[in-house]
């Protein structure tokens, strides 16, 4: 069962996500903002939840990328068929299907897996991620500072390499929050609240400062800092809030568990839908039917791709187990 504050976050971080696609479905496209902070929050809850790796890399690895590719391929191939999607010189199957995909966070998370899974296996690392945090910090400021380009404001385009950064990070941060669950789970959440209003008050005076005025983008990558220490202060008051969240009305967490478990499935399918409903009806028609229509497909996608993605684990155990038993054999014979 999800921690009920994890699966609050993961449903706030698929709405920010969701939001800031809507431009052109509110009477300003101001409103449809959050993406990125929805993006920081769901690689946070990713490092959280997978802090404790028992299994060997290959297995672990192997579920991650069935849980995450069997959606994306269902979704991909159905907007195929349906001929929303094709082939192109830039785009190939291999694109759509594997990698990068047009998903920008499959592709930064099959890469992310990687390194995060290390980290978690090797103590020296595990038991030490704030210094850790510290040299990618470090890192990623060298980077920026020697190779970045500083001309215009971009740092916090998803397609760009530099993002993964700040996505290694918040894993990172959401695996230290872990650690020191019982330090935040259910404390005082005043203190959290009020600085979480504040990051989030500079936060988008930054954004917009940086978008409007070209003089500031030398500074671009405070707008990242800012976000960090949002994220800190949100993950840190959604820990405090634990204990009220899960004495909420029984409706209110159907809902939010609902949505926190076809997350990936609302974001898969929401990019055909918008560009369907957009041009044909006017706010606020056009954001209740398309946030219907999100649900309705996301929900029929997870229950398409549940059973199937049991039966892979299944057959993948299966073969693990018979090819470690194989190699037992030989061992023995020898």
């Amino acid at each position: 069962m999800m921690i009920t504050f994890i699966a609050f976050l993961r449903a706030l971080a698929a709405c920010l996500i969701t939001n800031a696609h809507y431009t052109g479905i509110y009477p300003t496209d101001l409103i449809a903002n959050g993406g990125l902070m929805g993006d920081v929050i769901f690689f946070a809850v990713s490092g959280f939840c997978l802090y404790n790796v028992r299994l060997p890399f290959p297995e672990w690895y192997g579920k991650r990328l069935i849980r995450v590719y069997i959606p994306v391929i269902l979704a991909t191939a159905v907007y195929f068929i349906l001929g929303f999607y094709s082939v192109s010189a830039q785009r190939s199957l291999i694109w759509w299907f594997a990698y990068p995909t047009y998903y920008h966070f499959v592709a930064s998370i099959a890469l992310l897996y990687i390194p995060f899974y290390v980290i978690m296996k090797v103590d020296k690392l595990k038991n030490n991620l704030p210094i850790l945090m510290s040299v990618i910090a470090a890192v990623y400021f060298a980077v920026y500072i020697l190779a970045y380009d500083k001309t215009y404001y971009h740092i916090d385009t998803v397609r760009e390499p530099m993002i993964r950064f700040l996505f290694m990070e918040s894993m990172l941060l959401g695996g230290w929050f872990r650690q020191n669950d019982k330090r935040y789970r259910n404390r005082s959440y005043v203190f959290p609240f009020l600085v979480s209003m504040l990051m989030f008050g500079i936060y988008i005076i930054s954004k917009v400062s940086f978008s409007r005025f070209d003089r500031l983008s030398q500074f671009q990558i405070c707008n990242q800092i800012i976000l960090f220490g949002l994220l800190y202060f949100v993950f840190r008051l959604f820990a405090a809030l634990d204990s009220q969240l899960n004495e909420l009305p029984k409706a209110v967490k159907t809902i939010c568990f609902f949505t926190a478990n076809i997350t990936l499935e609302i974001y898969l399918v929401q990019y055909v839908l918008i560009d369907i409903v957009r041009p044909h009806l006017y706010f606020p028609a056009n954001w209740i039917v398309l946030t219907a229509l999100i649900i309705l497909s996301a929900a029929a996608l997870h229950l398409l791709c549940k059973p199937i993605i049991g039966k892979v684990n299944l057959l993948t155990e299966v073969f693990t187990s018979s090819c470690s038993r194989r190699t037992v054999s030989r061992r023995g014979d020898r």
